[in-house]
């Protein structure tokens, strides 16, 4: 069956009519902020107290946007007679968001959970060099991060969280039978 010359003109403007015939919605984004989805992706945060200086963040970045300076410092012996340990001391810890795509390698390759997203997106600047944030603003989003959801009450218990409670129960036991013990001497 050949279609009848015009059809697709009369589609066009039947989507167009009804398209015109609704309310529209406009968000008045200034005035109201957007309800944001859990876990939205904005600006990252650093929790600068679980950096180690160990620059995987750095290195696996593909924009190379993350500035990392630090300097050892000697740590005394923990106990006499041991030797003395040098940690890292972190400096400066800068992301560039000019250069930064937002895809989360850095959050997903951090092994001490220094990392985080943070829903905020307002940190709109009027000169593109000022979108370098250093730690300061970074701590500050990090405050603004929402906390995990929470577990699912089906889901198996983790093995690390399983392993401290048998342990503490099995220090639990092993104190109510020594006061059991004293008690009847």
């Amino acid at each position: 069956m050949a279609p009848i010359p015009g059809s697709g003109l009369a589609k066009g403007l039947a989507v167009t009519l009804r398209t015109m015939t609704r309310k529209s919605v406009t968000a008045q984004y200034p005035d109201t902020q957007p309800e944001l989805p859990p876990r939205s992706r904005g600006v990252i945060g650093l929790f600068e107290e679980n950096c180690t200086v160990c620059m995987l963040c750095a290195r696996e970045c593909p924009d190379w946007c993350i500035y990392i300076d630090s300097h050892k410092e000697t740590v005394p012996p923990a106990a006499p007679g041991g030797r003395e340990r040098s940690r890292n001391v972190l400096d400066r810890f800068a992301i560039d968001f000019s250069l930064c795509m937002y895809c989360g390698i850095c959050i997903e390759v951090c092994p001490f959970d220094a990392l985080f997203w943070s829903p905020e997106f307002e940190y709109a600047e009027t000169d593109i060099r000022d979108l370098t944030h250093e730690r300061d603003k970074l701590r500050e989003w990090m405050w603004t991060v929402p906390a995990p959801p929470a577990l699912d009450p089906g889901a198996e218990e983790p093995k690390e969280v399983a392993a401290a409670r048998k342990t503490a129960d099995k220090l639990a036991a092993a104190q109510t039978d020594e006061t059991g013990q004293e008690g009847r001497a």
